[in-house]
């Protein structure tokens, strides 16, 4: 919070020239209130969850930027940042630059490309995807350790519970939904397994997307339609997913569902109800990335070998969680795993080499 998050600030400006001088004063004013530990800021308008961002931030009002709740202050930089660059009034992301640098990029095609190639049975090459879709999290704008990793190992997955949810996944009309997390390389990835789960006739698939700017690279749905674009100049195997998803859309068979939500302070349980109406509908949740897990779990320090069920028993579907780790919290490891590791790779939890598929099916 003290490094990483102002130099997040300070890259929007680096990567915005043209951005007007009010927003520009706007943002480094955030960056050097975090350095200097000011006040968690209340919420004001405009903006559409200021009536849940204010009733969130009465519970931390007397915090501090560097000895606030984690979740709650990262979360509400990303808010004061879109408001700092007055986002709620133009639309224009901070962080369409690197996104574009990223989608520009040959990574995301060279990715997907592999991931399209592979042939077989659906099931099987669903659960392939699925463990594609879950290293693509290791690429991530704002925590780039992910970068330095080569392919993943056997053992770099510490929990693998895709058989048990595949069938949940392929079953005739399945209606699927997907908590989204990075745009660029993930996103395409995500994009190949939703053409693969859309192969059913009758299944549906929802892509749960963030309404406003955080984490750098999370997806909005504007990211969604460049990344079709992107695809459909690719061509090839590519282009035809792109030309795939958009008769899925045309037809109301893939759903997109931005909501405030999703960039907001509170965990999973705390959703609001039209959002769990929603989520109760779904013959499978799958969760992407870091964050959204720790939406699911608390953000807490759990004994590792702590069942699943015991964070996630509260969900009205079940779930996938797919995600490398860069946060301290996880549970569900076999017994005495965390502590092998602690004691070989110190930075395990934090360092995005590892990784989960972790279900709870009810």
């Amino acid at each position: 919070m003290e490094t990483r998050v102002p130099r997040i600030a300070r890259d929007v400006l680096e990567k915005n020239p043209t951005l007007a001088s009010g927003s520009r004063d706007a943002v480094e004013a955030l960056a050097r209130s975090i350095e200097e530990n000011a006040l968690l800021p209340a919420p004001r308008p405009p903006a559409p969850d200021v009536e849940a961002w204010s009733a969130a931030h009465a519970e931390h009002a007397s915090e501090r930027w560097l000895a606030a709740e984690w979740f709650y202050a990262e979360l509400a930089f990303y808010r004061e940042l879109a408001q700092a660059c007055r986002f709620w009034e133009t639309a224009d992301d901070p962080f369409a630059a690197a996104k574009n640098e990223e989608l520009a990029g040959e990574r995301p095609w060279s990715h997907l490309e592999q991931a399209l190639a592979r042939r077989g049975p659906r099931a099987e090459r669903i659960g392939e995807l699925l463990a594609t879709c879950l290293w693509g999290n290791r690429v991530d704008l704002s925590y780039t350790v992910g970068d330095g990793h080569d392919s993943p190992r056997d053992d770099d997955l510490l929990v693998d519970d895709r058989a048990e949810a595949i069938p949940f996944l392929v079953r005739a009309g399945a209606q699927v939904h997907l908590v989204a997390d990075n745009a660029g390389t993930e996103l395409a990835l995500d994009l190949g397994l939703c053409d693969a789960l859309l192969e059913e006739a009758t299944a549906r698939v929802t892509l749960h997307l963030k309404m406003q700017p955080v984490f750098v690279s999370d997806a909005l749905p504007c990211d969604l339609w460049n990344t079709l674009e992107r695809m459909k100049a690719r061509g090839g195997d590519a282009g035809s997913v792109a030309w795939r998803l958009r008769q899925a859309f045309a037809a109301g068979r893939l759903l997109l569902a931005p909501d405030p939500f999703w960039s907001g302070p509170r965990f999973l349980w705390e959703a609001p109800p039209h959002l769990v109406r929603t989520l109760a509908s779904a013959t499978m949740v799958v969760v992407k990335g870091d964050a959204n897990y720790r939406r699911v779990v608390g953000d807490a320090l759990w004994p590792p070998d702590a069942p699943f069920a015991a964070a996630a028993s509260y969900a009205p579907s079940p779930l996938l969680c797919l995600r490398t780790l860069k946060s301290d919290a996880v549970l569900g490891l076999p017994p005495g795993l965390a502590e092998r590791l602690d004691a070989s790779h110190p930075s395990w939890r934090v360092d995005a080499r590892r990784g989960i598929a972790q279900a709870f099916l009810g």
